[in-house]
């Protein structure tokens, strides 16, 4: 079973919450869950962030992969950013671009310092 932590929608029309939920891959957004772990407000200023923190790491270590807009919450409510990264869903594009240039540059091959001589 593959499982990922994920924002499943509530509220009214135009005024969006959600839960922050565990739930296998295939269920619908809003479709049946494994575990909630918390709740995200974006209207408020700042949005409102509650989340289980033991849980979300209990699932993290387990091998549930956050979505990419869980990963930025996950990271606001202190989580730390390097283990989000390596348990993320996905690495859009620009992530991608961005690895791939901080990666050195393969050195390349050196000509050979001494070529033997015919004598």
């Amino acid at each position: 079973m593959s499982v990922k932590i994920r924002l499943s929608r509530f509220g009214a029309k135009k005024q969006p919450t959600y839960r922050i939920v565990v739930a296998e891959e295939r269920s619908k957004r809003d479709g049946r869950i494994v575990e909630k772990i918390g709740h995200f407000d974006p209207r408020t200023d700042p949005p409102t962030i509650v989340l289980n923190e033991e849980r979300a790491r209990y699932w993290l270590g387990v091998g549930a992969r956050p979505t990419d807009a869980l990963g930025v919450i996950l990271r606001r409510a202190g989580i730390s950013d390097q283990y989000v990264k390596v348990h993320a869903a996905r690495k859009s594009k620009s992530a991608q671009a961005a690895e791939q240039a901080a990666k050195p540059a393969a050195p390349a091959a050196a000509p050979a310092a001494e070529t033997p001589s015919a004598a």
